[in-house]
């Protein structure tokens, strides 16, 4: 991980709403129900759903999002017009390692 992309990271999560988001997905069966056309959440969680729990605006959560999967928080699945999204692991345990 490189300073550029820490720093990158740093301001995605400088938001409450971002890094709740990011718990809400730590552990998804807890915190959404899942589409009935699928069985798990292997691909991720439904971003309707995710813009209900917030209750923000489609626009603003639209952008959040955006924001989360350009630096990488965040990995997009679709599923014909559906679009699912997961928190990359790899790169959050490489983002924590590189603050220690």
């Amino acid at each position: 991980m490189n300073l550029k992309l820490a720093t990158e990271i740093g301001k995605c999560l400088s938001n409450q709403t971002r890094v709740q988001i990011m718990e809400w997905l730590k552990d998804p069966e807890k915190n959404f129900r899942q589409h009935e056309s699928l069985r798990n959440f292997d691909d991720g969680v439904c971003v309707t759903h995710i813009k209900d729990k917030s209750g923000l605006s489609q626009s603003t959560i639209s952008t959040y999002l955006t924001n989360m999967q350009k630096c990488g928080l965040l990995i997009l699945t679709r599923h014909g017009k559906w679009s699912y999204l997961k928190r990359n692991e790899k790169l959050i345990k490489e983002y924590t390692d590189f603050l220690k």
